[in-house]
Order: C-alpha cells, then structure tokens, then sequence
C-alpha cells in the first residue's frame, strides 16, 4: 500500500504539475521502478532507477504564462491542466530559484514601465509569457520575454533595470508570438541585450543554449543519463557513432571523447546551427551535425553502404517512427542506446527491434523529473 503523507508544495492540488507529491520521494522512486518493469521487464532485466539526493529545484528552465487577474492587475504562473486558467505561483519547489526571482522582478516592473499583459479575452495588451534559462554550472541567466508586437518603446531602461537587479542575466531576447495555440514561442526574435545566448558545462563539456534549444531540465540528472548512455555504448575509440535526433548535439559531443567520429541528425535546423557551434566551441575535429528527417537519413545511410558500429536514440515522448527503425534494422550497427522520456512508446520500439534481431542487455530508469509521473530511461541493445 503507497504511503501518503502532506504535500511539500502549497499549490498542488490546483497546479496538477506535480503529480506525485502525494507520495514521499522513495515511495516516488519505487512506483517509477515498478512501472518501467510492468512496460519493459520482458525485454530485459530492468535495473532500480536512479534517484537524487535533493529532490528539489532542479528545473533550469522555467516557464510563466501572464494574465490579467479578476482585479485586472498583472499576474503569472501556471496554466491548470486542461484550461487556459493560471494559478498565480510565487515560488516553485521544482524550479531554480533565481529564474523564479526573475519572472517575479518582471511581474513587478510591468505597472512601472507602463507594460501591459496579453488579454485573451480583448486580444488586447502585450506581453504573453516569460521563459528563463539558467546554465547550473556557470550562473548565466537567458530572458526571453514572448510578446505580440515588436515594439517595445522602453526597453532600454526596462533591460538596464531588470539586469541591475539580476547582474548574472547574461541575454535578454524578445520573443513574437502572435498566434493562438498551445505554442509558446513563436519563430521571430528580436535581441534585446547580450549575445542572445547563455553558456552551460555539461560532462566536462561546453553548451551554448538559445531561446529555442532542447536542453535537459535537470543537469544533475543528465549528467547521469548521459554517462549512462556513454557507458553502455562501450567506446573503443575506433567506432563511428550516429546521434539520431541529437538535438544541439549533447549527446554526440558527450560521446566524442572515446569515439573515431560522431554525426548527429536533427530535424530542427536551430538545434543544428547550435549543434555545430557547440562542436566549435569544444574544438572538436570529429563531430559532423545536418539537418534532415532521422528516417530519412538512416534510409540513406543503409543504402549508401555507411555502418555506424553504434547508434544513439533520443527521440521525443512519441517514440522513434517505424520508418526510421526499419532502416535502422538494415543498417544494423553493433550497438543501440535508446535514451527514451516515456516507457510506453519506448516498449512499442523495443519490440520492433528485439523482433529484427537484437537484444536489450542493459535497462536503467534514470529520474529526471522528481514529483511527478515522467521517466526516462537508457537501454542497450546488441544483435544477436
């Protein structure tokens, strides 16, 4: 029987991010385990998954939508599931510290510097949210502020304001978005101060995160995730290794080290651009990333003779395709890492992969998301 104990977080029940906190953490940790080996216990043994130690403010991104309250002054917080309704929050267990101490100094400069907040309702005002990145290892803070228009008559004062109070924001970026939808950035940008990027340290490494990069939450975690991955594709230092879905190529500058050569595939062409500085900026020789469809490209690699001897996986919460995983059996590399963020969708692959001839030796849950129901995942697969 679960135990049950009072919720750290004041804004539970109305939030609904934080599914679990019903349950203490280790009670967390052992109903994460349970469900990895419910979904993925006939492919393999599956290992305890790894906790954290400190539970708590571990996001390094965070996000706030802002509206108007019923006394018609700014507010910002979470949206409630299912609604566009926010629940004001001062200050979220999950979240860093200093990114919520930002949206806070935001909230509070807007009546000051005559700002108004996107009404829904009127489809009046201007500012819509407020995302803020922050690199763990080197303090920078990214501000990126998602509004409708353009025209941001104050900004000089409202950005040299802003950053004396929070000397370690390195870039302030605006953000247009001007259509309804789930959506929250939109593809038009404007820099605002800085270089309109932050830096991070990640496995003795160096990434430079932009407004729209994908870069894991929880570096503590990732740190383990990824050394993970690393361990379990068991380098030589004479393979070519493929990052399928690299993203802005965390995992293939990971792997760089004890690999002959790594090149990464994304879709998204930012993540790409980012992929290749990142690459400059470690001096790498030996990473190449493109942008194409991971299918696409794998098909093209099956056919032109290429064999990675190992494959890295980190497609998003929908899984890998059947297109892609098909020409990945052709290819059929030494080696399979799948990193997966959802057990289900990651079971529906495994057994197209187990069925085309490999096996998976290794399974360990990792958790990256304290509180609440998500869990990743690293398998190895080998052919057998």
């Amino acid at each position: 029987m679960e135990a049950v104990f009072t919720p750290p977080c004041p804004y539970y029940k109305k939030c609904g991010g934080c599914q679990l906190q019903r349950l203490p953490y280790e009670e967390q940790l052992r109903r994460k385990t349970g469900r990895c080996i419910a979904l993925l216990g006939e492919f393999g043994h599956v290992e305890p998954i790894w906790g954290m130690a400190e539970p708590f403010r571990y996001r390094n991104k965070v996000h706030a939508a802002f509206a108007l309250d019923h006394r018609r002054r700014p507010t910002c917080g979470i949206y409630q599931p299912g609604s566009h309704a926010i629940v004001p929050v001062e200050d979220c267990l999950i979240e860093d510290a200093a990114c919520d101490a930002v949206i806070r100094s935001i909230r509070d400069m807007l009546p000051a510097f005559k700002i108004k907040v996107f009404d829904e309702r009127s489809g009046t005002g201007w500012l819509r949210h407020v995302l803020v990145r922050r690199g763990f290892a080197t303090g920078e803070i990214l501000v990126v502020l998602v509004a409708v228009s353009p025209i941001f008559q104050l900004q000089k004062t409202f950005v040299k304001a802003l950053t004396e109070q929070h000397p370690q924001i390195r870039s302030v970026v605006l953000n247009l978005n001007d259509r309804f939808g789930p959506v929250v950035l939109g593809t038009r940008e404007k820099l605002l101060y800085g270089p309109g990027y932050i830096e991070d340290e990640l496995c003795g490494h160096r990434f430079r995160i932009s407004p729209r990069s994908f870069y894991q939450i929880n570096p503590v975690q990732t740190e383990k995730l990824y050394r993970c991955a690393v361990d379990f594709a068991a380098l030589t230092g004479k393979e070519t290794v493929l990052d399928a879905y690299c993203g802005i190529g965390t995992i293939g500058i990971t792997a760089s080290d004890k690999a002959r050569q790594v090149i990464g595939v994304e879709l998204n062409r930012d993540a790409v651009r980012d992929a290749i500085g990142n690459a400059r900026l470690n001096g790498l020789k030996n990473c190449w990333f493109t942008a194409g469809d991971a299918g696409e490209y794998m098909e093209q690699t099956s056919r032109s003779g290429l064999r990675p001897e190992v494959v890295f996986l980190d497609p998003p919460r929908s899984g890998s395709d059947e297109r892609f995983l098909r020409s990945l059996l052709k290819c059929a590399p030494e080696r399979i890492v799948y990193v997966s963020c959802d057990p289900a969708t990651l079971a529906r692959d495994l057994k197209l992969l187990t069925a085309g001839g490999y096996r998976a030796e290794k399974i360990q849950p990792v958790d990256m998301f304290p509180w609440t129901e998500h869990v990743e995942s690293v398998v190895k697969l080998i052919r057998h």
